[in-house]
């Protein structure tokens, strides 16, 4: 099973848009996928479930000796399953202050269910909390979206340095997988020269497929579905079916 983590503690990058679609393309492609929803903004469960779910990734990390199963919601998107988020999460690092095994909470939950599915993504908050480090110790994969912006780079060194420091101590098998730049204008000059820096700076590890601005990517969770539903033909669709095939590629 392949547990990959969304990652950025620069909010506005494009995590959810990322972890929604990433995962309903390995869905589609016939993968059983699990998406977590570990930000208290909650923003990738509401973009597949009507009303909150009685049990959530919440109970995951304050009860990991719970049924983890009931944590787990179908989507009306084929193979596609959701452990969402609540608000609840915005308490988690203070409940399980002081705990020795609080990074491994997400990781020991997993574990239970490993079985049950070919990939699994991890929506993450914007910070490097004690949530996004359960993300990362319990992922065998991590994909860097970096919006291209004028203030692209700013914290992706912490978000590096948390890496390594969980590379050696608690997870020594975590890859990043690569680096997504998002909301890519090409017709600015600015757009062109933020791409060319972060190739340079991240050089193969930069995904070839890159995220334009898409007015359809933007609305499809409005409407509670992904861009494969709601604007199949859309360039928002056709590059985040680009981005799976590139992940499977990586990943085998």
């Amino acid at each position: 099973m392949m547990i990959i983590s969304i990652a950025n503690q620069k909010g506005g990058v494009g995590k959810t848009t990322t972890a929604i679609n990433l995962a309903s393309a390995m869905g589609f492609a016939g993968k059983k996928v699990l998406l977590i929803d570990l930000d208290p903004q909650a923003n990738s469960s509401m973009s597949f479930l009507s009303e909150p779910a009685e049990r959530s990734t919440y109970d995951w990390l304050l009860h990991p000796e719970s049924d983890a199963e009931a944590a787990i919601h179908e989507t009306q998107t084929e193979n596609l399953w959701i452990a969402p988020a609540s608000i609840g999460l915005a308490r988690v690092e203070q409940q399980l202050q002081g705990e020795l095994e609080a990074p491994y909470r997400l990781k020991d939950v997993l574990d239970s269910v490993a079985n049950d599915f070919d990939f699994v993504f991890i929506d993450t908050p914007p910070t490097l909390g004690l949530l996004t480090v359960n993300a990362l110790v319990a992922s065998t994969h991590l994909v860097v979206p970096i919006q291209s912006s004028y203030f692209a780079m700013e914290g992706t060194d912490d978000l590096l340095d948390t890496v390594e420091k969980i590379k050696k101590r608690t997870n020594p098998g975590l890859e990043i997988l690569g680096v997504l730049v998002t909301m890519y204008d090409k017709r600015t000059v600015l757009g062109r020269d933020i791409l060319g820096q972060i190739r340079e700076v991240f050089g193969a590890k930069v995904f070839q497929t890159v995220i334009t601005r898409n007015v359809r990517l933007e609305e499809s969770p409005a409407y509670k579905e992904s861009i494969f539903t709601f604007a199949p033909r859309s360039t928002g669709a056709l590059q985040y079916q680009n981005l799976s095939e590139e992940v499977l590629k990586r990943v085998s």
